[in-house]
């Protein structure tokens, strides 16, 4: 059984942001100038070194990376579909949808050795550079549809998908960069993780999901019960391997990105909506891998 304490630093981070922002003398305006700096360049540098770095062979995982797109797509039509529902408010519904269908590609990176050993990390490479633009769009388009804005505008200017296409671009042509220029762009984007989380927490507001709890709950439902929920019978039909099937489900049941809060904040959403479902989702996510990874034990 996989030990929930793995996900237990991502959680004090955002604890220790909420601790920083209210108790001390860090407050509200620092915090505006570190969800810039994440969300311009640390999380787009991340992307782009985590892909030029990884043996990225898609041909490899090809079964696996389709699963992968088939569980985003899942969840896309499935937060979509609730904004017919009678009472949601549209700017929670933009806001919150993403966190149904976005996925934490660092806890995933760090379960997939775990999981799967070496082989496991490239083939969640491959997972993360082909799920991590669909759900960046599938996020940008719910944003830009409520406020009005462009989507190919959004699209093309959004700095993390600028960031996945290039690191896809420059390994797929297998453009040479010199070790300085990695080496020094993997420093800049390490600093994404902790910086992205503690920027969360002291965007969290405690009441932030007393908004619309409806909502809320059935966001984190499609992303901690009915994703991996999905991956089950989808891993069996695929004919993936034991290893693959387990990275499947761990994938499908992963906690929400965190970098939704800066996302939510930069294009007019509800901050304090969505830090407090990627609060939940992070604490659920706690339980929800190791219970839907032992739940494969009994499927296969």
């Amino acid at each position: 059984m996989l030990d929930p304490i793995l996900l237990l630093p991502d959680f004090i981070l955002i604890m220790t942001g909420f601790i920083l922002c209210r108790y001390t003398a860090f407050k509200r305006p620092i915090w505006d100038a570190v969800e810039r700096l994440v969300y311009w360049m640390l999380f787009p540098t991340l992307l782009f070194s985590s892909i030029v770095r990884s043996p990225l062979h898609p041909a490899d995982a090809a079964s696996l990376a389709g699963g992968g797109l088939i569980i985003c797509l899942a969840g896309i039509a499935m937060a979509t579909a609730l904004r017919v529902l009678p009472g949601v408010n549209p700017l929670l519904h933009a806001s919150g949808a993403q966190v149904a269908f976005r996925f934490n590609s660092y806890i995933a990176l760090a379960l997939a050795e775990r999981l799967a050993g070496t082989p496991g990390v490239a083939w969640t490479a491959v997972l993360i550079a082909l799920c991590v633009p669909l759900c960046n769009v599938g996020a940008v388009w719910s944003l830009a549809r409520h406020g009005g804005h462009s989507l190919w505008k959004e699209l093309i200017s959004n700095p993390l998908i600028i960031g996945t296409v290039a690191g896809l671009t420059v390994k797929l042509i297998g453009l040479p960069l010199p070790w300085w220029f990695q080496e020094s762009v993997h420093r800049i984007g390490q600093a994404a993780l902790p910086l992205g989380l503690l920027a969360v927490g002291a965007g969290l507001r405690l009441t932030g999901l007393t908004a619309a709890p409806g909502l809320a709950t059935a966001l984190l439902v499609i992303r901690h019960a009915a994703l991996p929920a999905l991956a089950l019978p989808l891993g069996y039909w695929l004919g993936l391997s034991l290893p693959e099937h387990t990275l499947l489900v761990a994938f499908a049941a992963l906690p929400t990105a965190s970098s939704g809060y800066v996302l939510a904040v930069r294009m007019g959403g509800n901050g304090p909506f969505v830090a407090g479902l990627i609060t939940v989702s992070t604490l659920l996510g706690m339980a929800s891998v190791p219970l839907w990874v032992a739940a494969l034990g009994w499927f296969r």
